[in-house]
């Protein structure tokens, strides 16, 4: 990547002998919105503190805009920090909040006010100056932290799970706004989260992290259609995944033996890390499992019968629990007409082309 806005070279955190982040090679596009995803304690906040300087890298090297950072403060990094508590000043106004990075800038009084009234108009709450932060709502705190981060144009947008304090629906809200602000500005923006509904209906890009490593770097359907580690299967939606044998490889397909599915052959793109015959993990998605009646499958697909154990209505799906082959497996469904019950026979059906095959490690 040519002149990307963030570089990590080698990038590790270490805390005593606890390992916090692994070696990370990294690259973040100018422009772009890059999410770390992850489980709590993964190693995702301490990389993005690391990036704003409120760490030290243990090993490594940090660099913004073509410039090495590492010994360089956080206010001279030029970056905007968004944290999950806001951390607005409950004795100061609105307007002195946002304008409060400005303070260092050496600005004129009129450059400032225009700067701060330019902040307030991208967040929508232009009419707000004069208020307390007490007197907002979270959503409307939430857009004024932002404001606060945007008015100093930074190079890049830090955002430490912003979102995370919000009930649900304002976080859907606000998860479209922050999109919205930086489509608009074309801010270069590092986002942490454990949503992973947030990760792919935002980013560019995902970081899946997970005991201080990256488990994979890729766009959102990348990482979610064809994931790289059973980790990831497993965070990202619903997956089943099963033992399976890889019976034959050439350069083109692979055959897998599964107690489930039975011979199966794939697609060289679907197992890009399986070289040689032996046992493999074999995993596909939830929605990926169709239901009908019992009956004959359509030609090219999989079909085998099944008996639904449980269902799991959610409104405007279902989750179906049932046993194949003395297999448990999970399917994912709109509710467009009544859903099957429990105890009830169907026939599964499967394409080959949505089926991932991973190192059976």
């Amino acid at each position: 990547m040519d002149n990307p806005a963030v570089r990590l070279i080698n990038v590790a955190k270490r805390f005593g002998e606890f390992v916090a982040v692994e070696r990370m090679d990294l690259d973040i596009a100018d422009g772009g919105f890059v999410t770390f995803l992850g489980p709590s304690g993964c190693g995702k906040t301490t990389t993005l503190r690391m990036i704003a300087g409120l760490l030290d890298p243990s090993e490594g090297d940090i660099h913004i805009k073509g410039k090495r950072v590492n010994n360089t403060p956080i206010h001279q990094r030029n970056l905007g920090v968004v944290f999950q508590n806001y951390a607005l000043f409950p004795h100061k106004t609105i307007y002195d909040n946002v304008a409060f990075g400005l303070q260092f800038r050496k600005l004129s009084r009129d450059e400032a006010k225009k700067q701060v009234n330019e902040a307030l108009e991208l967040v929508q709450l232009p009419n707000l100056a004069d208020r307390y932060p007490r007197q907002l709502s979270g959503g409307q705190q939430q857009r004024i932290a932002l404001a606060r981060a945007m008015v100093i144009q930074p190079d890049v947008l830090l955002l430490d799970e912003p979102l995370s304090a919000l009930d649900a629906k304002l976080r859907e809200d606000m998860r479209i706004e922050l999109k919205r602000i930086q489509q608009q500005t074309g801010i270069t923006s590092v986002f942490v989260t454990h949503d992973q509904a947030e990760a792919l209906a935002m980013s560019d890009q995902i970081v899946v992290m997970s005991n201080g490593r990256v488990e994979q770097v890729g766009a959102p359907d990348e990482v979610y259609n064809t994931p790289a580690s059973e980790f990831v299967a497993r965070f990202l939606g619903i997956s089943n995944i099963s033992d399976v044998r890889v019976g034959a490889v050439d350069r083109d397909a692979i055959k897998v033996e599964s107690a489930v599915f039975g011979d199966v052959v794939l697609s060289r793109e679907r197992a890009p890390d399986i070289t040689e015959i032996g046992p493999a993990r074999l995993v596909v998605r939830a929605e990926k499992l169709k239901l009908s009646t019992p009956g004959a499958g359509a030609e090219g697909t999989i079909s085998i019968p099944a008996n639904i154990e449980t269902v799991d209505y959610q409104g405007h799906v279902v989750r179906y629990f049932i046993r194949v082959n003395e297999q448990k497996l999970q399917a994912v469904e709109m509710i467009d007409v009544a859903p099957y019950n429990q105890g009830e026979k169907v026939t599964v059906h499967v394409q080959p082309k949505n089926f991932t095959v991973l190192p059976a490690s």
